[in-house]
């Protein structure tokens, strides 16, 4: 009896064994991936510490570790674009730097270009104003200069003299 207990509890050690690898899953094979293939993914990044230096270009820690983790997605075959939404969706636009909504990306393109219309229409206009002010002070001004009586002047200055004197 004991024998037979023995050989049923060896059975189930083996046939336990045999089960538990057979569930652990074996390791994925990873294609190489070179330092250009992460770059031309982290050039259209930008750094998550310094303002305005690309991912590829920055040498920050952070970025060291952002560069990794871009590695680690290209070896499990992870497209340009997934990775990219991947980091916007877990740090926001600013990682690509230009917005990932459809209409905020073409309000920021369009956007300048309507202030710099806005802008030559003033200024068009303030000159097309500035031209009619000007033609119209040339149309109403008198043909001969006015020239003040010399005992009009004499009058003027005997006053200035008399306020100055107090």
């Amino acid at each position: 009896m004991w024998r037979s207990l023995i050989i049923i509890m060896i059975l189930m050690g083996i046939v336990g064994a045999g089960v538990a690898q057979e569930a652990t899953p074996e390791p994925n094979p990873t294609r190489p991936v070179t330092v250009d293939e992460v770059n031309k993914v982290a050039k259209d990044m930008f750094c998550p510490v310094c303002e305005n230096i690309p991912l590829d270009t920055c040498g920050t820690a952070a970025c060291a570790d952002w560069r990794n983790e871009i590695r680690l997605f290209l070896e499990q075959g992870m497209t340009e674009e997934e990775i990219r939404t991947d980091f916007v969706r877990r740090f926001g636009d600013r990682v690509v730097g230009v917005p990932q909504d459809p209409f905020l990306n073409a309000l920021s393109v369009i956007t300048p270009w309507v202030l710099v219309a806005i802008g030559l229409v003033v200024v068009f206009s303030s000159f097309r104003t500035w031209a009619r002010y000007k033609a119209h002070a040339v149309a109403n001004a008198p043909e001969t200069p006015t020239v003040t009586p010399a005992s009009k002047q004499n009058q003027f200055l005997d006053q200035l003299e008399e306020d100055l004197k107090g």
